[in-house]
């Protein structure tokens, strides 16, 4: 076996567990993004819109509005 050969299977095997290394790494943090993600920003979100809707009463805010002179054909 000459010494080419062999540094290029060595190379090889360095490569593939590089990037296993990193194929690995890379799941484990977009894993870890996605929960920070989902718990962060996607729930207080949910949570603040059933709130929001809970106690939200149409009528009152058009009449608001209206009394603002938002609206052009609604006096």
């Amino acid at each position: 076996m000459s010494s080419s050969a062999l540094t290029k299977l060595l190379m090889r095997v360095f490569l593939t567990k590089r990037l296993q290394f990193h194929i690995v790494g890379a799941i484990i943090v977009s894993l870890g993004v996605a929960a920070f993600y989902k718990f962060a920003v996607a729930e207080p979100r949910k949570k603040a819109s059933v709130d929001f809707h809970r106690n939200y009463d149409s009528m009152k805010d058009f009449q608001e509005m209206r009394k603002a002179g938002i609206f052009q054909s609604a006096r």
